[in-house]
């Protein structure tokens, strides 16, 4: 049975998004001196802008933004709704305080279906979601040398077995970069939520979230599969070089010309 099939998974297409932006977005300084780090151009086209394109064009009906810096630029610039999708705002006002553990706690009372878990500072080719939007998958890129934070181990089911918190050690497995996409079942969410009450009451408000989803990977409480990006351009931005890299890898879209124009040229 092929287990990627519409067919299969029938009616457990996701169709709600989740995306931190809660983030001062400091190391793009000083584009992100008066606006979010999501509001950053990439080739004349915001990174928000272009993830709320591959939204729409998979069919997503809700996207949920938790946002902290900046807030009033998302909500002036997107609104409460774009094309089908509904739009709904969490604000964060300990932003400047916490990670984004605490930012994806904030959604917990606000989300109670399956859903696709963004960050903000990716750009990527729509088609890289097809097999994002079904539940309990995580997607994850070959590690390069030129590439580095957490990665993951996959064993050959494509069932992520380990995450690791850097890359510094050698090693002799194969490594996967994380890409921050993650989709999750209600029952996996519903499980996640648990484990960041306990780290949040704890007042561990400054970890990353995947500290939580490598936790519960080692005690089998969540179950990800993983999904290669590696065959299509995805890029994260967290700095200028970093924004340099990607508007190589998303050139300017050309404006299509109208018939006076192609008659005079």
């Amino acid at each position: 049975m092929n287990i990627n099939s519409d067919n299969y998974y029938g009616d457990n297409r996701i169709t709600t998004a989740l995306l931190l932006a809660a983030g001062t977005g400091s190391r793009l300084f000083p584009l992100t001196k008066n606006s979010p780090k999501c509001l950053t151009l990439v080739n004349e086209k915001s990174i928000l802008e272009r993830l709320v394109n591959n939204l729409k064009k998979q069919g997503f009906k809700r996207l949920v933004i938790v946002t902290g810096y900046e807030k009033d630029c998302i909500v002036d610039y997107l609104g409460n709704r774009s094309g089908n999708i509904s739009i709904e705002y969490i604000y964060s006002p300990l932003y400047r305080t916490t990670n984004n553990i605490y930012s994806l706690w904030m959604a917990r009372n606000i989300i109670n279906e399956p859903f696709v878990l963004f960050e903000s500072d990716l750009v990527l080719n729509t088609s890289l979601l097809d097999e994002m939007i079904y539940p309990d998958r995580m997607a994850v890129a070959l590690m390069q040398p030129w590439l580095n934070g957490t990665t993951v181990s996959v064993n050959k089911m494509n069932q992520v077995t380990q995450f690791q918190k850097g890359t510094t050690d050698t090693y002799s497995d194969i490594r996967y970069k994380t890409v921050n996409i993650y989709s999750f079942s209600l029952s996996s969410w519903q499980a996640i939520i648990m484990r960041l009450d306990k780290y949040i009451s704890e007042g561990r408000v400054n970890c990353y979230y995947e500290t939580v989803f490598s936790e519960m990977i080692d005690n089998k409480s969540l179950t990800l599969e993983s999904v290669s990006f590696d065959h299509k351009p995805w890029y994260e931005i967290d700095t200028i070089h970093d924004l340099v890299e990607a508007e190589k890898l998303f050139p300017m879209e050309r404006k299509k010309q109208t018939k006076l124009e192609r008659a005079i040229a």
